[in-house]
């Protein structure tokens, strides 16, 4: 893949990661087709961090697009070397039913597949997952280390009635199908697992992954509790890694990509040193005490060559001072 600088495509380019990418791709030299669900000709202040991208003149165009209709993304993956899948149907405050949810998701990342393998440029394809996808299983107790042979067990799960459990069936069962039809037809696809994403961020909104994150900050009392341990990467680690897949030649099947493992207090303690002005979700420390994090390797990754670069006091620092230099704390 060395060498060929697009054009590339990005669907969901209205959100974190996606605009992440989509910058960090022309730093990097690429053309970047980008796809939003709304009409790009109707586009707001909210798009204006990547119209105002010194290399998007000329080289970043918009499509609409969306994943209930599959077939919409085929202008905009027309021509493009390669395709960056990161689009996703969410559902935070429980609006959707979960068959719906893991409905959209499959059928649209299966019909934006068949597109690219229908095309006679896309060479590759990168799919996000996420560390949903191998996280929830039964066992997890007895386990010390995760890494991409482990798969969410997505019938141990179903029946719970939570909104993240639509997020954890609807990514596994998306991504296991998009190996499938890769290894059926002899498409090039590659899924990164990204763990719980912060940094800085190029909306005017703080992103909805930061509930999350970091709960403790923009979360809830649910959240700290569901999040007694968390594992973490930067958004520019995220981004790198997907670019880094997307040009390795050796790159094949499953990546995590995660930095660090931390338990809720280990953030906790960051949080009430550095920003002892913010109000945190919690109504005492001493109530969040979290367990010893499970480690998820990123082995995989690092072995190709990839390097992480931040730490997790920069992943912290980058979101809350992002956030109040935009008025958001």
């Amino acid at each position: 893949m060395e060498g060929e600088k697009g054009p590339v495509c990005v669907t969901g380019g209205a959100g974190f990661l996606a605009s992440w990418l989509i910058m960090r791709l022309l730093q990097c030299g690429y053309s970047v087709h980008a796809t939003f669900r709304s009409d790009p000709s109707d586009f707001s202040f909210k798009y204006n961090p990547l119209l105002s991208l010194p290399e998007a003149s000329g080289k970043l165009k918009f499509f609409e697009a969306d994943l209930g209709n599959p077939e919409s993304f085929d202008a905009a993956i027309n021509g493009c070397v390669g395709v960056f899948h990161v689009a996703h149907p969410m559902n935070l405050e429980d609006k959707i039913d979960q068959d719906t949810i893991v409905k959209i998701s499959l059928e649209g990342a299966l019909g934006i597949l068949k597109l690219c393998s229908k095309s006679k440029s896309v060479k590759r394809v990168i799919y996000t997952s996420s560390i949903a996808a191998v996280l929830w299983i039964s066992n997890r107790n007895n386990v010390q280390e995760i890494t991409e042979s482990s798969w969410s067990e997505v019938d141990c799960f179903r029946s719970f009635k939570a909104p993240e459990i639509s997020y954890v069936l609807s990514k596994t069962i998306t991504e296991r199908a998009a190996l499938e039809f890769a290894e059926k037809h002899e498409l090039n696809v590659v899924t990164l697992l990204p763990a719980a994403i912060l940094g800085p961020f190029l909306g005017s909104d703080v992103p909805d992954a930061f509930s999350f994150a970091l709960p403790l900050i923009f979360g809830t009392e649910a959240i700290c509790a569901l999040m007694k341990d968390a594992n973490m990467v930067h958004i520019d680690n995220a981004v790198s890694a997907q670019i880094f897949l997307f040009e390795c030649p050796n790159a094949k099947g499953r990546y995590i990509c995660s930095s660090n493992d931390v338990s809720i207090d280990e953030v906790a303690k960051y949080l009430s040193i550095k920003y002892s002005e913010l109000q945190m979700s919690t109504k005492s420390l001493g109530q969040m005490e979290g367990k010893k994090p499970l480690h998820l390797s990123s082995k995989k990754l690092l072995d190709l060559g990839f390097t992480f670069k931040y730490s997790l006091e920069e992943m912290i620092d980058g979101a809350i001072q992002c956030s109040k230099e935009k008025g958001l704390l």
